[in-house]
């Protein structure tokens, strides 16, 4: 993980005089240009990073610079905690608790336990816990993974995967690698993932990262897709806010409550109005509307109504 990695960094460069990428990318498993943006962003933390370049060069700290407990304030070290044991709370990896303990003893002596201002919990739903794990152990040791998994759509496919990292976005948990029976770069949700095996072959990882999947897929998404004018019932007032916010909720003068929102699709729009049930009525746009109006009277049939 980032951090985990960042931390480890800074201690072979403070314990070693001169350390190549080269070196530092086998040692991590990382590529050489994951090596390169970790070093700048150690660099941006305030640690002074010196290059060499030739057959000697490499990566070493700035001469007369020492890393000490008054680098770090104590609000630093509490979010450090916090972010490793968020980690913790997602993965369930008791190893990362020892580096807990190592990032306490760095802490000032006068305070007797580590303040939590901000706790962290990702805890995943148990389908994704089942496979966080193993994706992760999977990820570690370069093993490919097979598993079964089911499109937007319902279609159901079996894939072969390289399975290249985890990470969690907007409450959602994701696994991107190279899809052998794509070809290609592929994000898979780990809720829609099912039969999952860890196979015996090991594969050479690639030399994509987080940032480029992100750029390549998660960019793609057009959140703003169905634009929606919906009207709520004063009883509603508390979970609309809960979901839209405060700024874009206009309370009209019968107490009920209009805002502008926008979905990623019809269907994701469409089934969003229905759980407020008759506590929402669509304003605009029409073909919204008759969308919804239509799915009512698929309803009213389904139940005989």
């Amino acid at each position: 993980m980032k951090l985990d990695r960042l931390l480890a960094i800074t201690m072979t460069l403070l314990n070693q005089p001169r350390v190549s990428a080269t070196d530092l990318a086998k040692r991590f498993e990382v590529s050489l240009r994951t090596i390169y943006r970790d070093m700048e962003a150690i660099n941006q933390a305030g640690i002074p990073i010196v290059s060499f370049a030739g057959s000697d060069g490499g990566y070493e700290i700035m001469q007369g610079y020492r890393l000490d407990k008054q680098v770090l304030s104590l609000e630093d070290f509490a979010s450090i905690c916090s972010a490793l044991r968020g980690i913790r709370s997602a993965a369930d990896h008791s190893e990362i608790d020892p580096l807990i303990e190592r990032i306490g003893a760095l802490m000032p002596k006068n305070t007797a336990r580590d303040p939590i201002y901000m706790d962290l919990d990702f805890k995943p739903a148990p389908n994704d816990k089942v496979h966080i794990g193993p994706l992760h152990q999977a990820v570690r040791d370069l093993q490919l993974v097979s598993f079964t998994y089911l499109d937007n759509n319902g279609v159901e496919t079996e894939r072969k995967l390289e399975p290249m990292g985890l990470f969690l976005k907007g409450y959602v948990w994701y696994v991107y690698g190279y899809c052998l029976t794509r070809m290609d770069i592929r994000v898979f949700r780990l809720s829609r993932i099912g039969e999952l095996k860890i196979l015996p072959d090991h594969y050479m990882r690639r030399d994509y990262s987080l940032e480029d999947v992100e750029q390549q897929f998660m960019s793609r998404a057009d959140y703003k897709k169905v634009q929606a004018v919906l009207r709520f019932q004063p009883v509603m007032k508390t979970r609309v806010r809960d979901e839209f916010g405060f700024d874009q909720v206009q309370v009209n003068a019968d107490g009920t409550l209009s805002l502008t929102t926008y979905f990623s699709s019809m269907e994701r729009a469409i089934a969003k109005i229905l759980s407020f049930g008759s506590m929402v009525k669509v304003l605009d746009p029409p073909d919204l509307f008759m969308n919804v109006n239509r799915e009512i009277q698929n309803m009213v049939e389904l139940y005989e109504l």
